[in-house]
């Protein structure tokens, strides 16, 4: 366990905690003020890491009280698993759970008082979680994918044709012991990946820490399972305030699903913005989106 001072009113702590077969590295952002808190578990889309941007979100919610617990899934980042890269979307909801179990057993949290935090893919995981889980006090889905189906038809048709060989060749050699096939994640337009609009390639390198070296691809197969995971069908049964930031250019998750599905939570609040899918995470849209959603916690479930 390691700790290390982030301002005058927060710090962070590193820790492991078991999930299934693995474990995944988490890190533990707390108020410095006593007394125990409301506690925000978060993590990235595919795969990200908690080193791609969300410790600016976390710190930022830890100095107004909130503890925020950022994990890393299983076979990504500096969790455990083997093979590497391996973007599964059971074990990421095993890891979901087994995170807000951990986070509720720190000392310093009030364990009732549990936010769910994603953004992206794990925006969209949230709401699966959050619909499974109904003692959940808020939930916040940024940039959300919740529509697998929306999403894959925003690659173009001959980029889609090539991700699916991989992905095929890559589910095959699983089932015969081989080495992951891999895809990229994101590329500039015409290049084959999972993510190649004219935003994709500059924004998702901008969230890369300075001189970080994170692998920028995944086993293929995954592929196979985006376009049959639907999140965004479970909102109904969502008994917690959700607040949903929508991205209205953008080009992951298409804003139109995310605000069909979004109309159907029953306590929701929905915040628009004009950026696009990366463009959330830094500059002013971020100020303006951490700003709305401090608002929302600290009406949802205020800190004492």
């Amino acid at each position: 366990m390691n700790r290390s001072p982030m301002s005058t009113s927060a710090e962070s702590v590193e820790l492991r905690f078991s999930s299934g077969d693995s474990w995944c590295a988490a890190t533990f952002y707390r108020p410095v003020r006593r007394g125990p808190c409301p506690v925000i578990v978060m993590a990235h889309g595919v795969g990200g890491v908690k080193a791609m941007r969300l410790p600016a979100f976390a710190e930022r919610f830890a100095r107004a009280g909130y503890a925020c617990f950022v994990f890393d899934y299983r076979h990504l980042g500096e969790s455990g698993g083997e093979p590497r890269q391996l973007v599964d979307i059971s074990r990421q909801l095993e890891d979901w759970k087994a995170a807000m179990a951990c986070a509720r057993a720190q000392p310093e949290v009030l364990p009732s008082k549990l936010i769910l935090w994603g953004t992206s893919f794990s925006g969209g995981h949230v709401l699966s979680v959050a619909a499974d889980t109904p003692d959940v006090a808020a939930v916040v889905s940024q940039c959300p994918f919740t529509d697998g189906l929306a999403s894959s038809l925003a690659l173009d048709f001959a980029t889609s044709i090539k991700v699916s060989a991989l992905a095929i060749l890559d589910r095959v050699g699983s089932w015969l012991g081989r080495q992951p096939v891999h895809v990229a994640l994101a590329a500039p337009p015409g290049q084959t990946a999972l993510m190649n609009a004219p935003d994709a390639f500059t924004g998702f390198r901008a969230l890369h820490p300075a001189g970080s070296h994170i692998p920028d691809y995944i086993a293929a197969r995954f592929a196979l399972d985006i376009v049959r995971y639907h999140p965004g069908r479970r909102t109904r049964d969502i008994k917690a305030p959700v607040l949903f930031c929508v991205c209205e250019t953008d080009s992951v998750a298409p804003a139109k699903a995310t605000l069909r599905h979004a109309a159907r939570a029953p306590h929701k609040e929905i915040k628009r913005y004009a950026e696009g899918h990366f463009e959330i995470y830094l500059g002013a849209a971020f100020e303006r989106a951490v700003a709305d959603q401090l608002t929302f916690l600290q009406r949802v479930v205020p800190v004492r």
